[in-house]
């Protein structure tokens, strides 16, 4: 193995250099990998087009450490490890998820080790780089799942999007009597529109403006799809609800827009559900949610424990994940890669991948 690598580093809005950078050395508890695949995430684009949430108004207030490799939707190959590591051993194939907890914080301590507040989700600070490389570490505290050898890269690299998918669901806790709407039929939209059909539920309902994602969104388990810029949404909503409207909203695009879409179509005591990044601050009418209608608004952050079930429903079969990865590009091609959805209306996930 050589010394060096080659890296994707991010270093302001727009300005990410391909790089030679020098591998990992394991310590004590660490686990270095080979990178074989990694998945360019829709919040890996707004990071690069300059999203204020991350990047703050200059160096002071950025919550994106830079120089830094990006990328959490990684899986590969443990090619060496430091001492005391019985998690996993070379040669295993492997994922790990995208926060590093502390392990010392309240919601570390009470289990909750997703809402770990030192937020040291890979490709945002620097001690937790990420995996758009040919190799990266995996620190201690990583939570390191080993991948099944029957697994393509395409579907390990896949498992992180699924599980933030399926945490979405739970969080919605969806029952047979409802009608459920998805805001959003990206990856993760449809990830959750699989999952919540195997609730049973009485309708789902998939809205997005894309006619390829809206096609997918039929196979991975909606009853029917709505595209905003012809349909009227909320009319339709109402004219499958009997006029009440839908029992649980589910905003999966990340666009401001969506929030009051889903905020006017839940009927009164509905459910709506926040797991979409979104780039900026909006604007919607918050009397909605008290005085208009008694809505429940929960918010889900990242995949919580959902890995090893995500896992489980790959192999079986459970999980669909046939069309979820549209393009593959070589690591050195990044740019092109992350052009791609601006070009390609049959761009769903966008894979990273290194040499063998």
């Amino acid at each position: 193995m050589s010394d060096s690598m080659k890296a994707l580093v991010a270093y302001d809005p727009g300005d990410y250099r391909y790089e030679d950078r020098p591998v990992p050395v394991p310590r004590d508890g660490e686990v270095l990998i080979k990178v074989k695949g990694c998945g360019i995430c829709a919040g890996d684009l707004k990071v690069y087009n300059g999203m204020p949430a991350v990047w703050g108004t200059g160096k002071n207030d950025r919550l994106l450490e830079t120089p830094i490799t990006p990328g959490h939707e990684f899986c590969g190959e443990v090619v060496a490890t430091g001492e005391n590591v019985s998690s996993c051993a070379i040669g295993d194939f492997v994922v790990a998820e995208q926060i590093v907890p502390c392990g010392e914080c309240r919601d570390c301590i009470r289990g909750a080790f997703w809402m770990c507040s030192k937020l040291q989700v890979f490709g945002l600070k620097r001690a937790v780089q990420g995996g758009f490389a040919e190799y990266t570490l995996l620190p201690r505290n990583s939570r390191i799942h080993k991948v099944p050898k029957s697994f393509t890269v395409e579907q390990a690299a896949i498992i992180e999007p699924y599980a933030c998918g399926m945490h979405a669901a739970e969080q919605a806790a969806v029952r047979h009597s409802d009608v459920v709407v998805i805001g959003g039929m990206g990856t993760i939209g449809l990830a959750i529109t699989n999952i919540v059909r195997l609730s049973l539920p009485k309708m789902i309902i998939g809205i997005d403006v894309n006619p390829h994602r809206l096609s997918l969104a039929k196979k991975f388990g909606a009853d029917v799809t709505l595209d905003p810029t012809r349909d009227d949404v909320s009319g339709e909503i109402k004219r499958y609800t009997d006029s009440n409207g839908c029992d649980v909203y589910i905003e999966a695009s990340g666009y401001g827009d969506s929030i009051g879409q889903g905020l006017s179509a839940l009927k009164n005591h509905g459910k709506y559900v926040q797991f979409g990044m979104l780039g900026d601050h909006v604007n919607t009418n918050w009397n909605t949610i008290g005085d208009g209608k008694e809505l429940t608004v929960i918010g889900s952050h990242l995949s919580a424990l959902c890995y090893p079930a995500v896992i489980k429903g790959i192999e079986s079969g459970l999980l669909r994940t046939d069309g979820l990865i549209s393009h593959s590009f070589r690591l050195e091609n990044w740019k092109e890669a992350f052009e791609t959805p601006k070009k390609d209306p049959s761009a769903m996930k966008i894979m990273l991948t290194t040499a063998t």
